[in-house]
């Protein structure tokens, strides 16, 4: 893209360097020379080609990233932003269908699994005594190879054991539900909110500490109406809106 952007800037003309240079940035975008999440050339590349410091530059694009039209990855550079992923909740949630659904390839990784006590939110989301013991799985969701959410999932362990393998080996938590006969869930309900991201989450999720995240606290239950499932989830705040279906 950097042979494509047009670098003339007018010096004393009264509009700010960095002004100019949002703009000469912004041409280049609208003509599409570069396609959604492709990366811009680096802070130091650009400054070279306008003959301004990087100080210059880092303002210009965080301009852009004001706009949504550019996002910054600490440690990888600026982005082209993609289109927003509308994630539809309803009656039956599944992730995999709401990615497919927009076009795109879903994916993700079990981050971790670990045993705990039920206490607090889950054990009484999952209506079970204190002290029961639960597992919870950290999971990364992707689209096209992109972080989407970043999730905790909390389910019985008495009723699903070895859970944690099932799920590796299918890479769905729908699909190792049915390993132990559930084959069909509904949500119960769902909670909604916009927070800051946590230190973690910026970096799983690849955002800015400035983005907020869309958090989607959640129960599932089976067709007999008991919880199966507690999830707690942190959605990119700048690639995805919610969609509440009826």
């Amino acid at each position: 893209m950097a042979e494509t952007i047009e670098t003339s800037i007018e010096r004393g003309g009264g509009v700010a360097l960095w002004r100019q240079i949002e703009e000469r940035l912004r041409e280049a975008i609208d003509a599409g020379a570069l396609r959604p999440g492709e990366r811009l050339p680096t802070e130091q590349m650009l400054a070279r080609r306008f003959g301004v410091n990087r100080h210059t530059v880092r303002r210009a694009l965080g301009a852009l990233v004001g706009e949504g039209l550019v996002r910054v990855e600490q440690g990888r550079g600026a982005f082209l932003q993609e289109e927003i992923i509308e994630y539809a909740l309803g009656l039956r949630t599944r992730f995999s269908e709401n990615i497919r659904r927009q076009e795109r390839a879903p994916g993700g990784r079990l981050l971790d699994a670990v045993e705990l006590p039920a206490e607090g939110a889950a054990a009484r989301a999952l209506a079970l005594p204190i002290g029961t013991a639960l597992l919870a799985l950290d999971t990364l969701r992707e689209a096209n190879g992109l972080p989407i959410s970043l999730s905790r999932h909390f389910v019985p362990l008495r009723r699903f054991p070895g859970l944690a393998e099932a799920y590796r080996e299918l890479g769905s938590l729908t699909h190792a539900f049915a390993r132990y006969g559930v084959g069909d869930y509904t949500r119960k309900w769902t909670r909604l909110l916009a927070r800051p991201p946590t230190v973690a989450e910026a970096r799983h999720l690849r955002q800015p500490m400035t983005t907020p995240v869309l958090q989607s606290e959640a129960v599932n239950i089976d067709g007999e109406g008991r919880p199966i499932e507690y999830g707690v989830a942190a959605f990119a705040g700048g690639r995805v809106q919610i969609l509440v279906e009826e």
